[in-house]
């Protein structure tokens, strides 16, 4: 009997190790595409609810009028009147006390995808919060201070990279960590569960 409820236990536990992660994708995947769809699929049903006496909603047709929102954006922003109405666009878009932030925020970020570069050059470690302890993070700029090298470290928090501190270090604080970026992001997104 004992060793059939070690088998049951054994392959249980390796099944959840199995449809786990497969479920939180799942869940995941399911979310962005109603999330996604339901940005614009609300209003589309809204507006075929005047043509048709019987409307329905259709699954992904926010999402497909979406992306031929963005196409046509796109369509629109690289010829000379478009690029016209966008700066204007920009402009009055940062005359707007609480909208110029946040848009000019979401900007930035859009421009770092947009240029294909990481804005983290290097994976290190540095001493911090205190001397003696190690953190991992990440170099996004080297700057010059009254004819000081200084390295801007991203330390992020775990499990969360989005948050953390940037810190000023001198060059000779800031040590290898011998983790590729990817790896390091990893590593604080697994809590230090996945060390490479």
């Amino acid at each position: 009997m004992e060793k059939i409820i070690r088998h049951f236990k054994g392959r249980f536990i390796t099944g959840l190790f199995v449809v786990v992660p497969l479920g939180i994708t799942i869940f995941i995947l399911k979310f962005l595409f109603n999330f996604a769809d339901g940005i614009l699929g609300t209003y589309l049903d809204s507006l075929l609810s005047v043509f048709l006496d019987n409307p329905y909603h259709i699954p992904g047709l926010g999402m497909l009028t979406g992306a031929i929102v963005i196409y046509f954006s796109g369509a629109l922003a690289t010829n000379v009147m478009g690029t016209r109405i966008i700066r204007w666009w920009d402009q009055l878009l940062s005359r707007i006390p609480v909208v110029k932030s946040i848009y000019g925020s979401s900007k930035q970020l859009t421009q770092v995808f947009k240029e294909g570069k990481s804005s983290y050059r290097r994976a290190v470690f540095v001493e911090w919060p205190r001397p003696g302890v190690r953190a991992v993070g990440f170099v996004t700029a080297e700057v010059e201070r009254q004819g000081e090298k200084l390295v801007v470290v991203y330390v992020p928090t775990m499990p969360n990279p989005t948050s953390g501190f940037a810190l000023f270090f001198k060059e000779d604080e800031v040590h290898d960590c011998g983790m590729t970026v990817e790896d390091a992001v990893k590593f604080v997104v697994s809590g230090g569960a996945v060390v490479q």
